[in-house]
């Protein structure tokens, strides 16, 4: 299906639906020689993976990770890694009310309007469980980066309007949502049991730092990385809005106070978020990017059914009450996927 792949010199391509048989991907372009097993990949999965917690959606996917093809012996071989994920806890029954009805803030509209079918069960293709996928790929990618000495780490920093006040790296994966910060992390599950209590949801910030990257990746016009960063970030279903660096608040600041001066240590500041001109400084990379509450909520809401006539609509499953937890896996592999295609555009091109 057009609009399924993603890179140039890293292609991805991902398939399968969310309450098909399987769910999965193929990598072409990985490189050859690089040890690589199952159980490197589950590590990232198992992070992304719904049930962990009370935040997070009760279905029971163990998202085991299945080589096909690209491996021998331990080794990347060069030629298409083919991962499958099978889906084993799949209830298309609980989407059968609501089969010739658009729920508000999903796709069943769009979709159907562009294809003239819809794959009801989840939302199909639209569904977040596609992103099990991306994070599969992002793991080979991870894997690349490694030994290049770059590192990617992305990490709630706000939730239902309740920010972090602090960066402690080391408290990231310790706490339910992912929050860099453990006091807010406590105030933030609060919040998210509450809504989830009386079938609501909500949104959050998911802020990404790259580190090791050197200066000089990224096209200077339509390929910029932060371009190509910014369409990877987007391209999760959740993800509404991003920003590098200083983002948004740059338009409040002078230009004194925006530039990024150097001395012969190298720059002052990195208001730019490690990017000028799209191309990498050497500097962090940091971006933030805005994720939506959660589409799928059992409150009452107004809609149409196929036919046009109106309803109220009421969605039922299990749902995710703040996406940002489970999301923090995907940014990371969006980035490792982007950060590795241009390494390799670099290469080539000084070769």
């Amino acid at each position: 299906m057009a609009g399924s792949s993603f890179g140039d010199f890293l292609k991805i391509t991902t398939f399968g639906e969310s309450h098909g048989e399987s769910i999965g991907v193929i990598i072409d372009g990985v490189t050859p020689g690089v040890e690589i097993d199952e159980q490197y990949i589950q590590i990232q999965m198992d992070r992304r993976k719904p049930g962990q917690s009370s935040v997070t959606s009760p279905r029971k996917e163990y998202d085991q990770v299945y080589i096909q093809s690209g491996v021998y012996e331990g080794k990347t071989t060069g030629t298409p890694l083919f991962i499958t994920l099978y889906n084993k806890d799949m209830r298309p029954e609980a989407y059968r009310d609501i089969q010739h009805s658009f729920r508000p803030g999903h796709a069943d509209f769009t979709y159907l309007k562009k294809y003239g079918i819809r794959d009801h069960r989840g939302s199909g293709r639209a569904s977040g469980r596609e992103t099990a996928a991306r994070v599969a790929a992002g793991a080979v990618a991870r894997k690349l980066l490694e030994r290049r000495g770059v590192s990617v780490v992305a990490y709630t920093k706000a939730i239902g309007g309740i920010e972090c006040a602090a960066f402690i790296e080391d408290q990231i994966e310790r706490n339910a949502v992912r929050a860099c910060d453990p006091e807010a992390a406590v105030r933030m599950i609060e919040k998210i049991e509450a809504l989830a209590a009386i079938g609501d949801s909500c949104g959050g910030i998911v802020e990404c730092r790259i580190r090791g990257v050197i200066p000089g990746l990224g096209e200077p016009v339509f390929d910029k990385l932060d371009a190509d960063l910014a369409k990877g970030m987007l391209s999760i279903g959740a993800v509404k809005g991003i920003e590098f660096g200083a983002g948004f608040e740059a338009a409040g600041m002078l230009g004194s106070e925006h530039n990024d001066q150097m001395n012969a240590s190298g720059f002052l500041s990195n208001h730019s978020g490690g990017i000028l001109g799209g191309i990498s400084t050497g500097e962090e990379i940091i971006f933030r990017v805005a994720v939506k509450p959660t589409s799928s909520i059992s409150v009452p809401q107004q809609t149409i059914r196929t036919s046009g006539e109106e309803q109220v609509i009421v969605t039922k499953g299990r749902h995710d009450p703040c996406i940002c937890p489970r999301i923090v896996p995907v940014v990371e592999a969006m980035a490792c996927l982007v950060i590795e295609d241009h390494f390799k555009r670099h290469a080539a091109l000084h070769h």
